[in-house]
């Protein structure tokens, strides 16, 4: 009778630094923030779509065809930039769109990640850092931006109130805006200790008036002067005016271009370098 002798493979330990390299997060921590962030979004996937088609189909029949129709036909059907209502209206929409879009991925999100579950402080307790964290959080929001803009082009397309051709240039400027506003709603969400209806006075006296004296109904020049300057300060206005620009060539000075760019430029860095501190400072606590 024989034995059969089975030789068992050596087992080497590897080490856990092997086993979980810290350089992945260290690297990609902005990517994995980003995809924590889409996954949640996913949840509500219904919601978000039926709210970016409904939205501006219910707005588009409302105000841009049914208001619109009655400017057209007491100022005539290319009284305002040589354009029809609908189409001097569809630029500041997607403006709009896309601030919106973005926001609503940075205020009750980040106080849940910093008040509520405190998802924060587990990642930052990894190889993720808080600047990493900023990025991700902005990524995932960059993501429901672009994605609700496109939709709103969708919509403005079928009721012909923009050219297939405008559609990467006003992609890009609404999205841009989105961007600017949300860099500086997230570095304001993460220094707020408890909501308190903070975010509710936020869309009553910023997002409100900025919405409409920002050149969105009429040209903000219409508007007393003392009320122009919400428009000037506002990113709904610059991207407003360069959309129309860019769109169906509304005549605006190579100056007042750049300054538009600059002015949502501005904000991003701004709102980037205010993040980035406010996120360190609480995640060190």
């Amino acid at each position: 009778m024989s034995i059969e002798v089975r030789n068992e493979p050596k087992m080497t330990w590897t080490g856990a630094r092997n086993l979980v390299d810290p350089r992945i997060p260290m690297s990609r921590g902005a990517l994995y923030v980003a995809e924590n962030r889409i996954r949640n979004m996913l949840k509500w996937w219904s919601s978000i779509i039926a709210f970016g088609l409904g939205n501006p189909t219910l707005y588009l029949l409302s105000i841009g065809i049914g208001i619109g129709s009655l400017v057209d036909s007491s100022l005539g059907p290319n009284a305002i930039d040589g354009v029809n209502y609908l189409t001097f209206l569809a630029p500041a929409l997607l403006a709009s769109a896309g601030i919106q879009g973005a926001m609503d991925e940075v205020t009750w999100p980040t106080l849940e990640g910093f008040v509520w579950d405190r998802t924060f402080f587990s990642m930052n307790a990894t190889a993720i850092t808080g600047r990493q964290i900023v990025n991700g959080i902005m990524l995932a929001a960059m993501a429901r931006c672009v994605l609700q803009v496109f939709m709103y082009e969708i919509c403005l397309l079928a009721f012909g109130a923009i050219s297939w051709q405008s559609l990467p240039i006003l992609l890009l400027v609404g999205s841009f805006a989105g961007l600017g506003f949300a860099a500086l709603m997230l570095a304001f969400s993460a220094s707020i200790k408890d909501d308190d209806g903070i975010f509710a006075l936020v869309g009553r006296f910023v997002i409100t008036p900025m919405f409409m004296f920002s050149g969105t109904f009429y040209p903000i020049s219409s508007l007393p002067i003392y009320l122009q300057w919400i428009g000037w300060a506002s990113p709904q206005w610059h991207a407003t005016n360069l959309g129309r620009a860019m769109s169906y060539g509304m005549p605006v000075e190579p100056w007042l271009l750049l300054i538009h760019w600059g002015s949502m430029l501005v904000m991003t860095v701004v709102g980037f370098y205010w993040a980035y501190r406010v996120f360190e400072r609480r995640l060190a606590k």
